[in-house]
């Protein structure tokens, strides 16, 4: 039997009028150590992520949600954006609502294409964040040069034409039951355009690029044997960023899903961030 849910759901408008659906899970009693927010991956929704909420209360933390435009319960064609940077200005907005409503410091996690947008988003400076953390970013998602070739075409005729993403849900977990569930999930889907394909395409270049230049304090983990992006993308950030403010760690063997890994794997991804967390935001007494 699924746990009932312990978040509240409200809704956001963006820029543009889309409404965005948003989770809250209630701050933990006693000192709130930070804010976390999660930003998740391709074709899924943030309700997905009660269990890492779950977590993160446990620890003292604070934890909101939001599911992408076109994504869960948020509004807008799926898998599609209007404007190349819809995603970055999406987030840009959830976070002055967050930072509104929740004073201190904000730590961004972001799974496969959140982490890539998180990334792309701090790279660019957009908004201050303290803290981040990026599980299997999706900085290098390893097109062709022939599929280059056909993305410009695309994008340039029909950017908003919905196309089936092509992940094979398989690579989401070596776990079985998790696979399952992510295939009966009814918010889940399997849509892209060709627009938002360019955006992971430029974003992770555009990360890659300035990994020399990083600012942000990072726990970067990725998926040794991931299968729905290339981890060779996280591992050429790694090399490059200041190794002071990024910490990678490569968990060899799991999929793509860290946090959904088997039982005992995924223990050891939620001891990193804890570790890191506590490293960053020690507890305080009283």
């Amino acid at each position: 039997m699924t746990k009932a849910s312990t978040a509240t759901v409200s809704t956001l408008s963006a820029y543009d009028g889309t409404l965005l659906s948003l989770r809250t899970w209630p701050a933990p009693e006693g000192r709130v150590r930070a804010t976390v927010l999660i930003v998740h991956g391709l074709g899924e929704h943030s309700a997905r992520y009660e269990h890492v909420a779950t977590r993160l209360r446990e620890w003292g933390f604070q934890v909101v949600g939001y599911d992408h435009r076109g994504h869960g319960l948020s509004l807008g064609p799926r898998g599609s954006l209007q404007k190349d940077d819809d995603l970055l200005t999406d987030l840009a907005t959830v976070i002055d609502l967050v930072r509104e409503q929740h004073p201190g410091p904000l730590v961004l996690f972001g799974h496969s294409m959140g982490g890539l947008t998180v990334a792309r988003f701090v790279a660019g400076e957009l908004r201050p964040v303290d803290a981040v953390m990026l599980s299997s970013p999706a900085l290098d998602i390893g097109l062709s040069t022939l599929q280059r070739g056909a993305l410009k075409a695309s994008y340039s005729l029909t950017p908003t034409l919905q196309l089936p993403n092509g992940l094979d849900a398989n690579g989401v977990s070596r776990d079985a039951d998790e696979v399952i569930a992510y295939k009966n999930d009814p918010l889940v889907h399997d849509k892209i355009t060709p627009r938002l394909v360019n955006f992971l395409l430029q974003g992770g270049e555009f990360v890659r690029a300035r990994a020399a230049q990083w600012k942000h304090p990072t726990l970067l983990m990725w998926a040794g044997a991931d299968r729905l992006v290339r981890p060779a993308g996280s591992a050429t950030f790694a090399a490059l960023a200041p190794k002071h403010l990024v910490q990678a760690h490569p968990f060899e063997g799991y999929f793509h899903e860290l946090v959904n890994e088997p039982l005992e794997a995924r223990e050891k991804v939620f001891d990193t961030m804890r570790g890191w967390l506590d490293e960053r935001f020690p507890r305080t007494q009283g």
